[in-house]
C-alpha cells in the first residue's frame, strides 16, 4: 500500500499566531510546493481537520502538510542497489563505475535512477527519482538522493550554501611536486563540444583543493574537495594542472592503467535537512583502483 509523503508539527508559543502560510515558509516550503498541495491532491489539516494556509495557528495545534503523489518519468528497474542510509526523507547510496546517475539518449536504461524507482516501487514509496549529487557514468563512489520533492528542495537550498560537502579520492598521472594545492580557474564549456569543458577566461567560477594522500611510480593518489560543482571539474582542473587522471581519455589520461577516470566520491557530510542530525558517510575505493594502488606498491 502506497503512502504520501507528509510532514508534522506541533505549535509552541513562538509559532502561535502564525498564518499557516507564514509558518510554512519559515520552514522552507516552497511556492510551488503550495501550489502543487492545492491543486494536485495534497492536504493541510490541523488537529487532522483540514484548513487552508489562512488559518491562523494556535498553541498545541498539530499541523500536517501531506504532499500530493509524484508521477515518474522513466520505468523502474530490479537491478541491485548498494544502500549506506536510508530513512523515510533520504538515501545514501553508492554507485558503481559505468553506471549513469540518470537515463540519457545515449544509455536510456540501467542507470541509478531506474534502480532507485524499481526499489520504490518494490518497497511502496509513490515517488520520483531525486539525485542531489550526479556523478558522472565512470566515476563511482557516494550519491546523495532525496525521497521527496520537498527534501530535495531543502538539499538544494543547502548546496548553495556550501552545505553538502564530498571528498574525492583520485588517481592523477605523474608526480604532484606538492603536497597540497588549490586550483582556481573557471570552467566553460569547451567550442564546439557538447560534453568537454576547459579551464576558460569566460567560465564560471571553480575551485578545488586538493592534497597528496601517496606518491606511486605512475601516478600520485589525492584527496580533493570542491568549493564549486562545475561539470567535469575535478578532470578538467587536474588536466589544467598537467596531471590528468588515469583512465580519463577525454582530458589527456592515460588509459593503460584503467579502463575509466579513477575517480571515485569516498565521502559525503551533511546536518539532515529534517532531523538536524549530523550525517557523516564514507565508501571504501572499488577494486579496479585498489588493484592499482597494489600494483604501484609491487
Amino acid at each position: 500500500m502506497t503512502q504520501n509523503f507528509k510532514l508534522h508539527w506541533s505549535i509552541d508559543h513562538n509559532s502561535a499566531g502564525l498564518l499557516i502560510k507564514e509558518f510554512l515558509k519559515m520552514e522552507e516550503i516552497s511556492r510551488t510546493a503550495l501550489t502543487d498541495i492545492k491543486f494536485k491532491g495534497g492536504r493541510i489539516l490541523v488537529n487532522s481537520e483540514d484548513v487552508n494556509v489562512r488559518y491562523k495557528l494556535v498553541e498545541g495545534d498539530v499541523l500536517t502538510v501531506i504532499f500530493p503523489s509524484e508521477s515518474p518519468s522513466f520505468p523502474g528497474e530490479k537491478l541491485p542497489l548498494t544502500i549506506l542510509f536510508e530513512d523515510e526523507f533520504l538515501l545514501v547510496v553508492v554507485k558503481p563505475a559505468g553506471m549513469s546517475t540518470i537515463p540519457s539518449r545515449e544509455h536510456p536504461a540501467g542507470s541509478l535512477a531506474n534502480a532507485l524507482l524499481g526499489y520504490y516501487q518494490k518497497t511502496g514509496l509513490t515517488a520520483t527519482a531525486h539525485i542531489v549529487t550526479r556523478l558522472d557514468r565512470d566515476t563511482s563512489g557516494i550519491v546523495l538522493v532525496a525521497k521527496h520533492r520537498h527534501v530535495h528542495h531543502l538539499f538544494s537550498l543547502m548546496q548553495r550554501k556550501s552545505q553538502v560537502k564530498r571528498t574525492y579520492e583520485a588517481f592523477a598521472g605523474g608526480l604532484l611536486s606538492v603536497d597540497r594545492g588549490t586550483v582556481n580557474a573557471p570552467i566553460g564549456r569547451k567550442a564546439e563540444s557538447i560534453i568537454e569543458r576547459e579551464v576558460r577566461e569566460d567560465g564560471q567560477y571553480a575551485c578545488t583543493h586538493y592534497r597528496v594522500i601517496s606518491r606511486h611510480r605512475e601516478f600520485t593518489q589525492v584527496e580533493l574537495n570542491l568549493e564549486t560543482g562545475r561539470t567535469h571539474q575535478i578532470r578538467v582542473h587536474m588536466s589544467y594542472l598537467g596531471h590528468p587522471l588515469l583512465g580519463d581519455d577525454l582530458y589527456g589520461g592515460d588509459i593503460s592503467l584503467i579502463d575509466r577516470q579513477a575517480l571515485h566520491c569516498k565521502e559525503i557530510h551533511f546536518i539532515h535537512p529534517l532531523t538536524r542530525e549530523e550525517m557523516i558517510f564514507t565508501a571504501p575505493l572499488p577494486d579496479d583502483m585498489k588493484k592499482l594502488i597494489e600494483a604501484g606498491r609491487d
